[in-house]
């Protein structure tokens, strides 16, 4: 698929620090899905996280590559990434998507 656009970012501590205990917890990828975007869901893999419309066939719409967390020397340190664009409407996804991810693996850690 196509990149659109792509700009660096990069991943609060706190949000990849989560994501690497339910890696540690269920292993990859990991797949949400979230009620509140519809058809979007997060497939959480190693080495790329990425929001997909699950109606049309996974087609990517925000994807969150090159995870720099290899030479990563504390926890409360940052993961710098690239963010891929694929959709025109895609950076109003960003927040939401990583937010409502820190609300899903939270509650499944809880084991609600």
């Amino acid at each position: 698929m196509p990149v659109l656009a792509q700009r660096p970012d990069r991943i609060d501590a706190r949000t990849y620090n989560l994501w690497r205990r339910a890696r540690g917890r269920w292993g990859t990828p990991l797949r949400l899905h979230f009620a509140d975007l519809k058809e979007m869901e997060l497939v959480l893999a190693d080495s790329y996280w990425v929001c997909v419309d699950a109606s049309k066939n996974d087609v990517p719409v925000i994807a969150w590559v090159e995870l720099e967390d290899e030479n990563r020397s504390a926890l409360h340190t940052d993961v710098a990434c690239k963010l891929n664009y694929y959709h025109f409407a895609a950076s109003a996804l960003r927040g939401r998507c990583l937010r409502l991810m820190e609300e899903a693996l939270g509650a499944r850690l809880r084991g609600r």
